[in-house]
């Protein structure tokens, strides 16, 4: 925990909800950036959100394409494991029967891919909107069996951040791992989060409220 800094909790209390919800920033971004653009327009009740926060604004230096060295393998696996622990913080003192969902925007989805392909499956689903896996296809990465896992994942052609072949490569890896995968490609959709994301990932939540996802 102390390589990164305090989450932000939003909405019912871990211990009443229907659903946890670990949500990650994305590069030079915070918890309150995520309300502003996703949170706050989510419509469903019952949710216990945790908003990881990066020291520094973001969870590696590298660009999630870029060939994993030395130093980009210690910032993933630290941050890892402070995502790690914030979800033991949220099931460990209850039972495991609520629902988890984990998930992230650009840089904050990467890390939960690589999060689910290090810690998968659980109890819940995977949301990555405008993610990708970090490194390279001839890098050595871990890679889980993820044992039909609900898992969304979103790119664009037009992302700066994540190629769209980068995009397709992590929906590959998650269908390889067994991934129960829902892809949408946004031709033309910039570097944000938007209406046809935030209306699956509230579709998401209130299946998993009602333990009917997908």
């Amino acid at each position: 925990m102390s390589n990164h800094d305090t989450p932000l909790l939003l909405g019912a209390s871990p211990g009443e909800a229907l659903v946890h919800c670990v949500f990650i920033h994305g590069r030079t971004q915070s918890p309150e950036d995520m309300v502003e653009q996703v949170i706050s327009r989510l419509k469903v009740p019952g949710v216990a959100f945790v908003l990881p926060r990066a020291r520094g604004n973001s969870w590696y230096d590298a660009r999630a394409t870029d060939v994993l060295t030395d130093r980009t393998r210690k910032q993933l696996e630290q941050s890892i494991a402070y995502v790690r622990q914030l979800v033991g913080d949220l099931s460990g003192a209850k039972d495991h029967a609520r629902p988890l969902l984990i998930g992230g925007f650009s840089q904050g989805a990467c890390l939960s891919i690589e999060y689910a392909m290090r810690h998968g499956p659980w109890n819940g689903a995977l949301a990555s909107l405008t993610g990708c896996r970090v490194g390279t296809p001839d890098c050595d990465r871990p890679f889980a069996d993820l044992d039909r896992l609900p898992a969304y994942l979103t790119g664009s052609d037009k992302d700066p951040w994540i190629p769209v072949d980068a995009f397709a490569q992590a929906a590959a890896a998650l269908a390889r791992a067994r991934a129960k995968l829902h892809c949408d490609v946004l031709p033309d959709r910039s570097h944000e989060v938007s209406a046809t994301e935030i209306a699956q990932f509230e579709t998401m939540l209130r299946g998993l409220s009602h333990q009917s996802w997908w």
